[in-house]
């Protein structure tokens, strides 16, 4: 890697405009006092419902999930059936 022998020279310039300060996020969730608004509170209620009624689904809790994961199991068997018969055929059997 070459070296640059001479330092370079360098000055700052003011482009003559003061920063701006951030503004502040909109607090759309909450009023001026701090306290959450109903839409807030409604929002956070209903996703965490959704969060529990999935949970409970993909635990296999509802007939529903159950129904989806017995679905999965006979697929799963049926695959392994399938692969021994495939495997005897190739045997001879």
């Amino acid at each position: 890697m070459a070296e640059n022998p001479e330092p370079i020279d360098a000055e700052l310039v003011e482009d003559g405009t003061a920063p701006q300060p951030a503004a502040p996020p909109p607090a759309f969730d909450y009023t001026e006092a701090g306290v959450p608004t109903f839409d807030y509170v409604r929002d956070r209620i209903e996703n965490r419902a959704a969060t529990s009624t999935g949970s409970e689904e993909l635990a296999g809790a509802t007939p529903e999930g159950k129904a989806v994961e017995d679905q999965f199991e006979a697929r799963e068997r049926a695959g392994r059936d399938k692969l021994e018969e495939i495997r005897r055929q190739m045997r001879g059997e």
